[in-house]
């Protein structure tokens, strides 16, 4: 009975799953970029980064889900976080233009955010939508928001499992101790820690979260999630933000 439950969980689709796999990709490839070397216009993008070449490059695309969601996608073919050019040396850190890429967030919201109202993710193999990486730059849920608040003090610069759910799936956190993202790839900071980890990245999610500490250092608090099938857990850290932005002042 539990093979038969398994199988299910791996066979069945992901909620609201595109027909097409590949679509962020066509429209990175098909249009964003040719239109960027073309014509000098990021569209359908709202932004085109080829500055270290279309292997290094990024752009910055709206969502069609949310009032104000973003997604950072590479302008190279690179599968997800299970792909092996995600810690390869010399890669792009496709996580700090991210965190950069919440001022169009802001912009779509018409208002500045605290820090701690930001977030980035990026789903495992198995809970995402598309075979391209993405990151997601939205608000917070304002319960992942209080949690994370709540927990502070205990989030150190080991890995420790929350005592409390997130969404209803077990977290675990460490601190990140610097302003941006320059120079720190959550990606790393996995895989460096944990060799467990490394070998198995498509099945983990990652969530980044602004964070001011208690002793008034500005950092970040990433997450981490395994995907559990037989529990029900795709290891989708998007469900730890909040697409309407609840949170952001009206």
């Amino acid at each position: 009975m539990r093979l038969i439950c398994l199988m299910a969980l791996l066979l069945a689709p992901v909620s609201g799953r595109a027909a097409d796999p590949s679509a962020l990709w066509k429209i990175v490839s098909g249009q964003c970029v040719p239109h960027e070397e073309t014509e000098h216009s990021p569209s359908p993008c709202s932004e085109v980064d080829l500055a270290a070449g279309v292997e290094k490059g990024y752009v910055v695309l709206k969502d069609r889900n949310g009032v104000a969601q973003f997604l950072l996608i590479p302008t190279a073919r690179i599968s997800g976080i299970d792909d092996p050019a995600i810690l390869a040396p010399g890669e792009t850190n496709y996580w700090d233009a991210a965190w950069q890429a919440r001022s169009f967030v802001e912009d779509r919201l018409h208002a500045s955010l605290p820090r701690d109202d930001l977030s980035l993710a990026i789903n495992s193999s198995v809970g995402r939508t598309q075979d391209q990486l993405h990151i997601h730059v939205d608000c917070i849920r304002p319960d992942v928001h209080a949690t994370l608040a709540a927990n502070l003090d205990k989030i150190t610069n080991v890995w420790t499992p929350l005592t409390t759910p997130l969404a209803g799936h077990r977290y675990r956190a460490i601190r990140i101790d610097k302003p941006t993202l320059d120079g720190v790839n959550p990606f790393h900071v996995l895989a460096d820690a944990d060799p467990q980890a490394a070998a198995d990245m498509g099945m983990h999610t990652l969530v980044v979260v602004g964070a001011t500490f208690p002793d008034g250092t500005s950092g970040f608090v990433l997450l981490d999630d395994h995907a559990d099938l037989t529990a029900g857990d795709r290891a989708s850290g998007e469900e730890l933000q909040d697409h309407t932005c609840a949170i952001a002042p009206k």
